[in-house]
């Protein structure tokens, strides 16, 4: 189907616009989501933050767009998928683990 664009009213644009911008979303959600999905919950990964040294943490959850990594000194960031490398694992969880990730204690200040 092809559409003539030059044919299209101001109103018709709009709505046009509002749609093809609504559809590169979905797309862009759809992606994020399936790399997401290379990831576990309870996964050591690394990401470089724009300007500071590199992070390493634990995935505690899965967002919409982002996943949150927990890092050792107990700081939470919500990161991009695509901006995660996996670390291989110190200590393997047991296989009994399920869904809990035992995190470092807090230092209570």
């Amino acid at each position: 189907m092809k559409i003539d664009i030059d044919r299209l009213t101001e109103a018709e644009l709009i709505d046009l616009n509002h749609r093809i911008v609504a559809r590169l979303r979905f797309l862009q959600q759809l992606g994020a989501h399936a790399t997401m999905l290379e990831f576990r919950i309870g996964e050591r990964v690394r990401f470089e933050p724009h300007g500071s040294a590199p992070v390493e943490g634990i995935i505690t959850r899965y967002n919409r767009k982002t996943v949150t990594i927990v890092t050792e000194d107990g700081r939470r960031w919500n990161v991009a998928p695509e901006f995660l490398q996996r670390l291989a694992s110190a200590k393997p969880a047991p296989a009994s683990s399920g869904n809990v990730v035992l995190l470092p204690p807090r230092d209570k200040r």
